[in-house]
């Protein structure tokens, strides 16, 4: 795939207009007939989530952390592939891996201490290039982590704002 070719017009009309590189994503929860699960809707496919087993729900399917982990390892996983392929490096075998550590007891509100969400979350880069060196797998590596959105998203977490829509 030459992808200097499919991303030089793109990047082009980002310089010249930059602001149509702004774009806005959405999701949508929408309830189940089970309060341990939902469908969540991102305009071009729906995904089946539910609360983890650890929490009341049916551990047969995706939670959200799962899904939190699944976006974090897909971003970083196609980020490393186009970074790669930019770079002209010949990659085998590319695969990333991101998990991570919750304490239940906080999203039970069993104890005020546990915090509720993620203590820690790690992100693994598994690359094989026999024919790449050290250096352009650093670079690689450090490329990838520069410009993995949902990475960037963690580490430097965005102003969120919520709201309450009620309807009586």
């Amino acid at each position: 795939m030459d992808l200097r070719s499919l991303q030089e017009p793109i990047k082009t009309s980002y310089r010249e207009r930059p602001d149509e590189a702004r774009i806005s994503l959405s999701a949508r929860g929408i309830q189940s007939d089970t309060p341990v699960a939902c469908s969540v809707d991102i305009g071009r496919a729906i995904q089946q989530a539910q609360a983890h087993a650890g929490v009341g729900g049916p551990g047969t399917g995706a939670c959200s952390g799962d899904l939190l982990l699944g976006a974090l390892a897909a971003c970083a996983q196609t980020t490393c592939q186009m970074v790669a392929t930019a770079m002209g490096i010949e990659c085998e075998r590319i695969e990333v891996v991101a998990d991570g550590e919750v304490d239940l007891r906080g999203t039970l509100g069993v104890s005020r201490e546990a915090p509720v969400g993620f203590e820690s979350i790690r992100l693994r880069f598994e690359i094989d290039a026999p024919g790449a060196t050290l250096e352009e797998l650093e670079s690689l590596y450090a490329k990838s982590e520069r410009y993995c959105t949902v990475l960037q998203t963690l580490l430097s977490p965005p102003r969120i704002d919520t709201q309450l829509v009620a309807s009586n």
